[in-house]
């Protein structure tokens, strides 16, 4: 009794384990071009439902591209998802 009480514990942890690792995953947006910042066609891809005007709001310095910093500042602010 004793083993099977301990493997449905276990199962059990690595369920609520996998659960909280999924909530703190994070979007990933690939640099396709490997420019160091990311298009709107990249940050689709990552946010498929992105709009023009939350992908403006993140583009603060207006050059067309998100860069890292706008990424998390965006994340951050609660603009796009984490």
């Amino acid at each position: 009794m004793e083993t099977t009480m301990t493997k449905t514990l276990a199962a059990l942890s690595l369920a609520l384990g996998l659960v909280a690792f999924g909530a703190h995953a994070e979007t990933v947006v690939t640099d396709t071009d490997g420019n160091g910042t990311f298009s709107k066609e990249e940050m689709k891809a990552a946010y498929p439902d992105i709009t023009d005007e939350v992908f403006t709001t993140l583009d603060v310095d207006g050059n067309g591209q998100i860069d890292a910093d706008e990424l998390q500042a965006g994340r951050e602010n609660g603009a796009i998802a984490a």
